[in-house]
């Protein structure tokens, strides 16, 4: 669970990151939850759009992906969403779980 320091930092080193995943009108396939899953192995923090044609609700979409690829949402803002899942060697430094 990720901390609300922890979800600050996870959004400002999101905020510069172009879109790895795009959800449309296939929604939540086996093809999406694959390259969902490769993305976040590659880069830890991912961006996820979703398009007009997808019939989700966004807040659904973020949890039922995150939950499919064991990660967890770390900004949710209009149709767009960050998705973060600790790498086996993490990449990514996040600010200790204790609130200063």
């Amino acid at each position: 669970m990720l901390t609300g320091k922890q979800k600050r930092f996870l959004r400002a080193l999101g905020h510069n990151l172009k879109p790895v995943i795009q959800i449309g009108k296939k929604e939540l396939d086996e093809g999406l939850l694959a390259e969902t899953e490769a993305a976040l192995a590659h880069h830890e923090l991912i961006k996820v759009k979703l398009l007009e044609s997808c019939l989700l609700d966004r807040r659904e979409a973020a949890d039922e992906l995150a939950a499919a690829c064991g990660a967890e949402v770390a900004q949710l803002l209009g149709r767009t969403f960050l998705l973060y899942r600790r790498a086996e060697q993490p990449k990514l430094a996040l600010p200790s779980s204790q609130e200063a």
